[in-house]
């Protein structure tokens, strides 16, 4: 069974890696090829050097060493000098457009890998941590650049290098190039099983090397609640055994590689050895000249350190392979959310944007969240849902931006199922406020305007102003273009709420979605912002999730979840009256059990 099993796996390996360079030559090389035809010619420059320097070698040791020539002395002279500079012109030429090359492609991979990450679904960033999706983007990323720096180079150069020394050593004694490379064919079998040993130990090495991203990641994102606890001892203690793992997994790989050209020496030290006693006997026996062994051994020698380095060129792609399977796997994870090929709903005029879930089931994996939920928010209206912790509220908002689809069921906006409409269109009929205020290293200006073309100045100041954003503004150092710092930092959370409120103000979309918007908010403040929501919410629908039953009371309608489904919806009055869920949420929260 494993005779046939592991075949099996080699040929799926095989197309699997054909599909990966199919990849690399439609994205990255083939658009390159006229800087990469430069770049080679200058690799062979280079390497018609060596084979000038080694040719020259003869010439110095028979005409002028030995024979004493002074005339050969000056053209000799002259040709190593001419030698090396053009070699040396001709290395920095091709670096240099190789650098450029490989620097833009990792620039575009990466910026290819952050797009498609970006169209993805909240499912998909539920099960992979932000830690480890750095690393992918940018650690295993830099694979692509090794394509230009390392393979196409090494084959270039190395390839050009071993042609032109392997071709001085012929025409110098073909003889002595045979027995030179009588141990080659030994090597064939201890290489082959190298390689599939380094994509092995390649792959584990960038598995550890993200786990080390994202533990980092981690304990970053969460140091206050680590200072708070005293858990430092405890998360350090975490990252070292992650690092220990990464270690020990890059040390095998990094042993495997250099194991490439180790085994290469072997075979030089055998064929260096062979040609050392054949070649020497004839010097003795005066069938060949110091300067034709001198010339011989020096492209030998010079020929040995190419191959060596071209040998491990298969490792190399192994590598790059380990890295670009799991970077090409990335970006075939296709988003369960996606745009509609041919949008048929408009998006709805203010006027008519009401909101209708029929009969909407949901779950993450196999556990229900959503049973059957069905209500109805009017345009233009105040529609508030409360409800225990874990009755599905949050997700009725995801649901509805289509940051996920429903299971079954149907989502409408303006009569219309929100699937039909253009994505990006459908999320700009939504301006959001949420518990969790997401703000970034920007300025506060950058923050609220996110983006948005053509906001004037005086549009700038009147969301600053009623969200009261400029309460606080005197006090930055830059005013509206100081830093929020790393995830709002620089701002207390009653701040990050206001300048959240600012950005829904300047948005003015037609459905409004507040998720304890004020929830961060001093009392004085809650009472300025919650006016400023108020005039905001005037004419538009807003959906409202509280857990604080003292800022809905005035909603138009009232919806009460529980376990994913709605038990009681109407006015605070009738709620109250009803007796039922409602009141009691009301009675725990104010000490008041109802009659």
């Amino acid at each position: 069974m494993s005779s046939l099993s592991n075949p099996s796996r080699r040929e799926t390996q095989r197309r699997n890696d054909w599909v990966i360079a199919h990849w690399l030559w439609r994205n990255f090389v083939r658009h390159r090829l006229k800087f990469i035809g430069v770049a080679v010619a200058f690799m062979v420059i280079e390497a018609l050097m060596l084979g000038a320097l080694s040719y020259l070698i003869q010439p110095m040791f028979d005409d002028v060493m030995i024979a004493g020539d002074r005339g050969s002395l000056y053209w000799v002279a002259m040709g190593m000098a001419a030698v090396f500079f053009g070699r040396g012109l001709a290395r920095l030429a091709h670096k240099s457009v190789m650098v450029i090359q490989a620097e833009g492609a990792v620039a575009e991979l990466q910026t290819m890998l952050l797009g498609h990450l970006m169209r993805l679904d909240q499912s998909f960033f539920k099960l992979h941590a932000p830690g480890i999706l750095i690393e992918r983007v940018r650690g295993d990323s830099y694979a692509v650049g090794g394509l230009f720096q390392g393979l196409i180079t090494g084959f270039g150069r190395d390839g050009a290098a071993v042609i032109v020394l392997f071709g001085v050593a012929l025409w110098t004694d073909w003889q002595w190039t045979l027995v030179a490379l009588v141990a080659i064919p030994l090597l064939v079998l201890p290489l082959l099983w190298l390689q599939r040993l380094i994509r092995r130990r390649s792959k584990e090495s960038r598995v550890a090397a993200a786990n080390c991203s994202n533990r980092l990641d981690e304990a970053f994102h969460g140091i206050s609640t680590i200072q708070l606890t005293g858990t430092e001892t405890r998360e350090l203690s975490r990252f070292q055994s992650v690092m220990r793992e990464y270690v020990r997994k890059a040390v095998r790989a990094a042993i495997g590689h250099a194991a490439v050209p180790t085994v290469m020496d072997f075979g030089a030290a055998i064929g260096f050895a062979m040609v050392l006693i054949y070649g020497g006997m004839q010097i003795i026996d005066g069938t060949r000249t110091v300067g034709q062994f001198m010339s011989f051994f020096t492209a030998l020698g010079l020929l040995f350190d190419p191959m060596r380095r071209f040998s491990a060129l298969s490792a190399e792609w192994q590598t790059l392979l380990a890295s670009l399977e799991r970077t090409h796997g990335l970006l075939q994870v296709q988003a369960k959310v996606t745009n509609p090929p041919a949008p048929r709903a408009a998006v709805p005029p203010r006027a008519q944007a009401d909101v209708t879930f029929q009969d909407v089931e949901f779950s993450y994996d196999a556990e229900p969240v959503l049973r059957g939920l069905s209500f109805a928010a009017a345009a233009g209206k105040t529609t508030a849902i409360v409800g225990p912790s874990g009755a599905g509220k949050s997700t009725v908002f995801s649901l509805l931006t289509r940051l996920a689809d429903v299971t079954s069921g149907q989502v409408l906006l303006g009569g219309q199922d929100i699937r039909t409409m253009d994505l990006v269109q459908l999320r700009q009929c939504f301006a959001v406020v949420s518990q969790d205020t997401a703000l970034f290293d920007e300025s506060i200006r950058d923050n609220v305007t996110m983006g948005a073309e053509n906001v004037s100045d005086a549009a700038l100041k009147a969301a600053l102003r009623a969200a009261h954003v400029d309460d606080f503004l005197s006090l930055m150092p830059q005013g509206v273009d100081t830093s929020a710092g790393p995830r709002g930092s620089s701002l207390s959370g009653g701040q990050r709420q206001r300048v959240a409120i600012a950005r829904a103000l300047l948005r003015d979309a037609p459905v409004l979605l507040l998720d304890e918007a004020t929830s961060a908010l001093d009392a004085k403040s809650e009472a300025f912002v919650q006016e400023a929501l108020n005039k905001l919410a005037a004419g538009r629908t807003t959906i409202v999730i509280a857990h604080r039953l003292s800022t809905v009371r005035n909603a138009d309608k009232i919806v009460v979840m529980d376990r994913g489904r709605v038990v009681e919806q109407g006015s605070h009055a009738e709620l109250l009256a009803l007796g039922g869920a409602y009141a009691r949420l009301y009675a725990i929260q104010f000490g008041d059990q109802p009659e």
